[in-house]
């Protein structure tokens, strides 16, 4: 777990004046673990309204201090970018996204094939996200069909 200072100097570096609730948000999000959606940000942050975290997203999002992630739920999931500039190839990693319990995983050790487009293509940014069952839930499923034998 990192100091608030930490994440002062990661907002400050990218541009972002850090006011109380942003170092609250930009914390929240590193700290995760995993995505969290806007919903989740607002369950974990209590005392912030929906809008402000939104706000705070969008700012973050145009200073590269998270990129989005578009998992199918219907939310899009939010995640701090490693890279020190800017999102990094390393932020481009493989999602998972279990249709079962509906939670996102980030499988940084299966990074995104390197993408060569055409001439006069610009790429922003990509997503690969992988869409199945997690290993709690098919064992969850598992159990209960040995249950039901």
């Amino acid at each position: 777990m990192e100091t608030n200072q930490h994440y002062i100097d990661r907002l400050e570096k990218k541009g972002v004046k850090p006011t109380a609730v942003r170092i609250l948000v930009f914390k929240a999000i590193a700290e995760a673990g995993s995505p969290v959606s806007l919903l989740d940000l607002e369950t974990r942050l209590e005392t912030v309204d929906k809008s402000t975290i939104f706000r705070s997203l969008n700012v973050f999002l145009a200073h590269h201090l998270v990129h989005s992630i578009e998992d199918g739920s219907g939310s899009l999931k939010y995640e701090a970018c490693t890279g020190e500039e800017t999102c990094s190839i390393d932020d481009m990693h493989t999602h998972f996204y279990c249709e079962v319990c509906h939670h996102t995983f980030c499988f940084r050790g299966i990074h995104i094939p390197v993408i060569h487009l055409p001439d006069g293509f610009e790429m922003h940014g990509i997503n690969y996200m992988v869409k199945g069952i997690c290993r709690e839930c098919a064992r969850k499923e598992a159990g209960s069909k040995q249950i039901d034998a």
